[in-house]
């Protein structure tokens, strides 16, 4: 890909222009190049280049973009620092202070790089936090198989594929994209080993929690599989998971019941658990029996006699069962 550059000069005057515009906006530069070379001019011209990124100049864009190519031409073994310095810079600015040209920058150093450069993950990263600062995720590629072959392209080590992971989770539970962040966090818990699956605790809760709330999740047992969760075994969120994924509505209730300050403490609403119970359990009867009296609903799902057609055309709505109501025979099959 190629990106703007400030003028069609050498890298030299190149760097001093950068130069001389960044002091004209008042950094504290000098206008000489330096004699260490261009890596050591665009060290000091990423430094002082905050200035920049707060005035709304017109040519701002083209000098940014001019550091950016500059940065492109350098040796591989020279780029990692300066992209990292200039990502800092960027991801730091205050909220509001051009996010769209941030993210540009970004944008054209990431696609500007080797695909297999490593230090496109420092990049990534940068763009994914700048663009959640500004409700612009939905621009950033966040497609899981996209991201696995990325970690695989830049050879990263577990802390790092940790990381991105989970960044990339969080960014998708801000734009509200619960499914999609959910594949996400269930890639993070699977990809943890025996030997380090107790570090996963605040991931694996974090996971449970958020597919409790979640409306729209129902099918839970695939969490149980997973070895930091299974490393919460004896734990209140354990058993609560256990709960939803094979037990019936009483049980929550009972649990409810003995652990109200711990549901509390979770964030979790007990009315919408109840809701959310009330259907996994209707799920579990309605695989068991052929046809259910609506006596044995009313009995265990804790309805009236007047909610029982209401919950069952609300649980057909949501595509998760398919039934038919037998009124004369007060049976539903």
């Amino acid at each position: 890909m190629s990106v703007p550059a400030f003028i069609d000069i050498t890298e030299e005057d190149q760097a001093s222009e950068l130069r001389a515009y960044i002091k004209a906006k008042g950094a504290e530069i000098s206008e000489e190049n330096s004699e260490g070379g261009l890596h050591v001019d665009l060290a000091q011209i990423i430094e002082a280049c905050d200035v920049c990124l707060k005035d709304d100049d017109k040519e701002v864009e083209s000098v940014m973009n001019s550091i950016v190519s500059l940065l492109l031409i350098l040796e591989t073994e020279k780029q990692e620092t300066l992209i990292e310095s200039l990502c800092e810079k960027l991801v730091k600015s205050r909220e509001g202070e051009r996010p769209s040209l941030r993210m540009q920058l970004l944008s054209n150093l990431f696609h500007g790089m080797d695909e297999t450069a490593p230090v496109r993950y420092t990049v990534y990263c940068s763009l994914i936090k700048v663009a959640t600062t500004c409700n612009a995720i939905a621009f950033i590629p966040t497609d899981l198989d996209q991201v696995r072959k990325w970690i695989t392209d830049w050879n990263l080590n577990t802390e790092k594929k940790h990381t991105l992971l989970r960044l990339v989770y969080e960014a998708l539970v801000e734009c509200k994209k619960s499914e999609a962040a959910a594949k996400v966090m269930v890639e993070l818990l699977g990809s943890y080993t025996e030997d380090n699956a107790s570090q996963a605790r605040v991931d694996a809760h974090r996971c449970i929690v958020r597919a409790l709330k979640d409306p729209n999740t129902f099918l839970l047992d695939h969490l149980l599989a997973l070895k930091p969760v299974r490393f919460l075994e004896g734990e209140l969120l354990h058993d609560l998971l256990t709960i939803f994924v094979s037990a019936k509505l009483a049980a929550y209730v009972k649990f409810y019941q003995s652990n109200k300050d711990f549901i509390d403490s979770l964030g979790l609403n007990h009315e919408q658990n109840m809701a959310k119970m009330c259907l996994l359990t209707f799920m579990g009867m309605a695989v068991e029996f052929k046809e259910i009296s609506f006596d044995t609903m009313q009995q265990e799902l804790q309805l009236e006699e007047d909610q029982v057609e209401a919950f069952v055309i609300d649980a057909v709505r949501t595509k998760m069962v398919s039934a038919r109501l037998t009124r004369h025979r007060e049976r539903l099959s």
